[in-house]
């Protein structure tokens, strides 16, 4: 799919973007987010490693109407903020899920 980030063109796929992300750590989330895989990246961060362009360069917006129109899951950041960094790595996940171990 040909798209358009920071006024230059790309031809993106998504096998090409998985292949792109594949051993890439997610950053700490702190605004709109895209689901690869199983994992969840900052948008930003995302747009960085597929374009190689600097974050400045170019909006979430750009990034998040190219990864939609991919067929990638797109969120912003949810209405509680992000959990406390005191809690485990499991009551971390189950908060951010909605359980009860939150």
């Amino acid at each position: 799919m040909r798209c358009v980030i920071a006024r230059f063109p790309f031809d993106l796929t998504k096998p090409g973007v998985l292949e792109s992300m594949k051993g890439v750590r997610p950053e700490e989330l702190l605004g709109a987010s895209v689901t690869i895989g199983r994992r969840v990246y900052p948008v930003k961060q995302v747009g960085q490693v597929i374009t190689g362009q600097d974050r400045r360069d170019f909006t979430a917006g750009e990034v998040v109407r190219a990864m939609t129109r991919l067929g990638f899951t797109c969120r912003g950041l949810p209405q509680g903020g992000a959990p406390a960094r005191d809690l485990g790595p499991f009551r971390r996940a189950s908060a951010a899920l909605g359980g009860p171990g939150a």
